[in-house]
């Protein structure tokens, strides 16, 4: 059973930082591109932030480059999000999600993304 468990949100004030893990059971990030998504209070859920596990790179929505930095480690089978200079519109329940890298479809997509954690709420004060 692949689980995949999200720590580390929490509240902050604006300007403040938070450093979110995905870390992963059942199935290794290896081959995978890894997602984080985001829903805030009623809206959609949105793309943030994505790596491509077997190739290294990184991919950013607008509203959080810059800003936010996505990275793993091989040997925890984990992926990070930090976030910088947070904003009170980062406020959200954030998601990290996975996918076999072969999938070529945008790494936006959160319905091409097939393993999902239960989500880390952000809170961001001003």
């Amino acid at each position: 059973q692949v689980q995949l468990a999200e720590p580390g949100g929490g509240l902050v004030q604006a300007g403040g930082s938070l450093r979110l893990s995905c870390a992963a059971s059942g199935r290794t990030f290896s081959s995978d591109t890894v997602g984080w998504f985001r829903r805030a209070p009623g809206q959609e859920r949105e793309f943030v932030a994505a790596l491509r596990w077997t190739e290294g790179n990184t991919y950013y929505a607008d509203s959080v480059k810059g800003r936010f930095a996505i990275s793993m480690d091989n040997a925890k089978n984990t992926v990070y999000l930090q976030m910088n200079s947070l904003k009170p519109e980062d406020t959200a329940v954030y998601y990290c999600a996975s996918r076999p890298s072969w999938d070529s479809r945008g790494v936006g997509l959160d319905y091409t993304y097939i393993y999902w954690g239960q989500g880390t709420q952000v809170s961001v004060s001003s």
